[in-house]
């Protein structure tokens, strides 16, 4: 056998180890890849989990306040960051709401302070920190099993918007019902959305934004959100896929909660 075709068989042999092996670390990836995607989905749950037997409940007698046992006091105690517990009905988003010093101290962060891809919902820097603005932006992640802010998704469909318009933001010394009047899908760097300060001096602006750009709206909502002066906005926003730096934006009017109602 000549010393080239020694050479060529050798070559081939290489070649074929090498894709073996490749492939070898590349199904070994895989597995690691899933492996460590679950372990942050189950991580973020397992903090949910916990957070939920502290959810502040809205009562309306001091006997069933001690009767629940959950008051924002254990919660501050944890983590003074909290700011509120915000739930959207019908979806997984019923988690506490922090705020750090900027918009990327709690991204990947938990409400224990801890590493987490899976992040903490928070609310704008730029916001109040008590909510007396006319309009407060939360962030949370997208994640794909409806956790966090996932499941603002589902508000893209037409069916569950019409659906679906209430939830609840609770305070440390009041609550606030949510009643849902828009979906939109907009750029992250779209400033009637992400200017807190900005949209909190010109509400109209926003209702005007909302009716021209919205997935849906309830126009009934936004009429009755114009003639209130004392109208609030809760806009909650998550990643999207559908373009380069998309985010899904939920839009509710927050409205007082009154003794007697029934919280969320």
């Amino acid at each position: 056998m000549s010393l080239s075709r020694l050479f060529l068989r050798g070559a081939n042999a290489l070649v074929s180890f090498v894709v073996a092996v490749f492939l070898v670390v590349a199904g070994a990836y895989s597995v690691y890849a899933l492996w460590d995607n679950e372990q942050i989905y189950a991580e973020a749950e397992n903090v949910q989990a916990d957070m939920i037997k502290l959810k502040p409940k809205v009562t309306v007698t001091a006997e069933e306040e001690e009767e629940e046992g959950a008051t924002f006091d254990e919660l501050l105690a944890l983590n003074p960051d909290v700011r509120a517990w915000v739930t959207v009905d019908n979806t997984n988003v019923d988690f506490p709401v922090l705020q750090g010093p900027d918009n990327l101290y709690y991204i990947n962060k938990d409400i224990y302070g801890n590493f987490a891809l899976a992040g903490s919902i928070y609310l704008d820097s730029r916001n109040n920190p008590n909510f007396e603005d006319s309009y407060s932006l939360l962030y949370g992640h997208h994640m794909a099993n409806g956790n966090m802010f996932g499941d603002l998704d589902l508000f893209k469909e037409e069916r569950f918007f019409a659906d679906n318009r209430t939830g609840m933001l609770i305070l440390p010394d009041r609550a606030y019902n949510l009643e849902i009047y828009a979906c939109l899908l907009v750029k992250a760097s779209e400033d009637n959305i992400f200017e807190p300060e900005a949209v909190s001096g010109d509400l109209n602006k926003l209702y005007t934004f909302c009716e021209e750009n919205a997935m849906f709206y309830r126009a009934e909502t936004i009429e009755a959100a114009r003639n209130d002066p004392e109208s609030k906005t809760l806009a909650l926003s998550t990643c999207s896929s559908e373009f380069t730096d998309a985010r899904t934006i939920v839009l509710a009017v927050m409205k007082p909660y009154h003794a007697g109602e029934t919280g969320g």
